[in-house]
C-alpha cells in the first residue's frame, strides 16, 4: 500500500525559532512547549499555526486470543465498554468534554452488533480476529481492508476541517497484541515488553508471557510491518495504522496515546518513517513496553502520569499542552511589540 506522506519542509524553521526566541521570556524558558510550537508550525507550514476542530477517535475491536487467557477481563467487556463510550460515561468522554474535543467511536471489529448509533462509525471488518496462538490473526485482505478504512476515516475528518486527531483504542487482549508487534518491529525482548495490561497479577503476567512466547514460536518474529500486523494485530490496531498514515498525508497533527496506540504507530512508522514529524507523544504509559517503543522511535513523551487506561485518555489530557504551545506562539507579546528589553538573564 502506498501513502503520500511528505516530511515537513524545513525552510520555515529559522523564522519559527526566531519568533519563539523573541517572545517576552528568557531563551528556552518555556521548555518543551517551545519545541512543540516549532514542530506544529513546521507540520502546518506556517508561522501562525492553528488547531481546528480537534478530534479524538477511539477504535474498538475484539481479539481471538482473549479467550485463551491473555487478559484479566472477558472478551465481552469490549462491547460493554463501547456502550459506555456511547452513553458518555467513560473516562475518555469526561476528558473530551472537559477539553472541548470531539469524540468518535469506531467499530473496527467488535464481536457485537450495535446497530446504527449516534457517535458510532461502523467500519467493522469482522467480528474479531482469529486466535494468533493457532493461526494468523487476520488474512492479508482483512488487514489491507482495515488499513484502508482507517485511511478513509482520517481523510473524512480532514475534509470536515479537523487538523488534529488523537488516537485511542478499546479491545480486551490488545495489550498482548501490542506486545507481539513491539517484539517484531522494535526488536524488544518478550519479557521486557510484556506488562500487566488490564491488571494481571504476577501469575497472570507469567501466563501471558508463556502464551505470547508460543505465539511467536508459531508465527515468528516478523519484521515486514503489514505481515506482522496481519499475524498478531487487531482490527482496531490495523485501522489506527491506516488512520495515522491518512492523517499524516493530510498534514494533521497526530496525538499519540499509550502502549497500544504506539504499537500501531510502530507499524505506520515502518511503512512510512516520514510520519514521525507529525506525531506528538502524549504520555509515557505505565505499561512497561511503552518505554521500549519510545526508545525505538527516538522520541520523548510530554507527560508521565502513570496512566495505563487507554481509550485515548492520555491524548485528551495532553491536548491543553498542544493548545498552549500554539497559543503562546500566536498570542504572546514579543520583546519588540511589548517594548521590553530583550537582554534577559538566561534561566530566570
Amino acid at each position: 500500500m502506498d501513502f503520500d506522506i511528505r516530511p515537513p519542509a524545513t525552510e520555515l524553521a529559522a523564522a519559527l525559532q526566531h519568533r519563539i526566541d523573541r517572545k517576552t521570556k528568557p531563551h528556552g524558558a518555556l521548555g518543551r512547549l517551545e519545541a512543540l510550537a516549532l514542530q506544529i508550525g513546521l507540520a502546518q507550514q506556517t508561522l501562525n499555526p492553528q488547531i481546528r476542530q480537534p478530534h479524538v477517535a477511539v477504535f474498538a475491536g475484539d481479539h481471538g486470543a482473549a479467550r485463551a487467557g491473555v487478559s484479566a477481563f472477558p472478551q465481552e467487556v469490549t462491547w460493554q465498554m463501547v456502550e459506555n463510550f456511547l452513553a458518555g460515561g467513560a473516562a475518555i468522554n469526561v476528558f473530551c468534554r472537559q477539553m472541548g474535543l470531539d469524540l468518535t467511536i469506531v467499530d473496527a471489529g467488535v464481536n457485537h452488533d450495535f446497530g446504527r448509533r449516534p457517535g458510532l462509525v461502523d467500519a467493522k471488518v469482522a467480528n474479531g480476529t482469529a486466535n494468533y496462538l493457532e493461526a494468523p490473526a487476520m488474512s492479508a485482505d482483512q488487514c489491507r481492508a482495515a488499513v484502508a478504512r482507517g485511511r478513509d476515516l482520517a481523510h473524512a475528518l480532514a475534509a470536515n476541517g479537523c487538523n488534529l486527531v488523537g488516537f485511542g483504542e478499546m479491545g480486551i487482549g490488545n495489550t498482548a497484541s501490542a506486545t507481539l508487534l513491539t517484539c517484531c518491529l522494535a526488536g524488544a525482548d518478550l519479557r521486557t515488553a510484556t506488562g500487566r495490561g488490564t491488571g494481571l497479577d504476577d501469575a497472570g503476567v507469567s501466563r501471558k508471557q508463556k502464551l505470547l512466547g508460543e505465539a511467536l514460536a508459531r508465527g515468528g518474529r516478523i519484521s515486514e510491518p503489514l505481515a506482522a500486523l496481519a499475524e498478531y494485530g487487531g482490527f482496531e490496531i490495523a485501522m489506527m495504522v491506516g488512520a495515522m498514515l491518512g492523517a499524516a498525508e493530510k498534514r494533521m497533527v497526530l496525538l499519540i496515546d499509550g502502549f497500544i496506540v504506539t504499537s500501531a504507530l510502530l507499524v505506520a512508522h515502518a511503512i512510512a518513517p516520514q510520519i514521525l514529524p507529525y506525531c506528538v507523544f502524549a504520555h509515557r504509559s505505565k505499561e512497561q513496553g511503552h518505554a521500549v517503543q519510545l526508545e525505538h522511535l527516538g522520541v520523548d513523551a510530554l507527560m508521565d502520569l502513570d496512566l495505563r487506561l487507554g481509550e485515548g485518555t492520555g491524548a485528551a489530557l495532553a491536548f491543553p499542552l498542544v493548545q498552549a504551545a500554539v497559543n503562546f506562539l500566536n498570542d504572546m507579546a514579543s520583546f519588540d511589540s511589548a517594548r521590553v528589553d530583550g537582554q534577559l538573564e538566561p534561566g530566570r
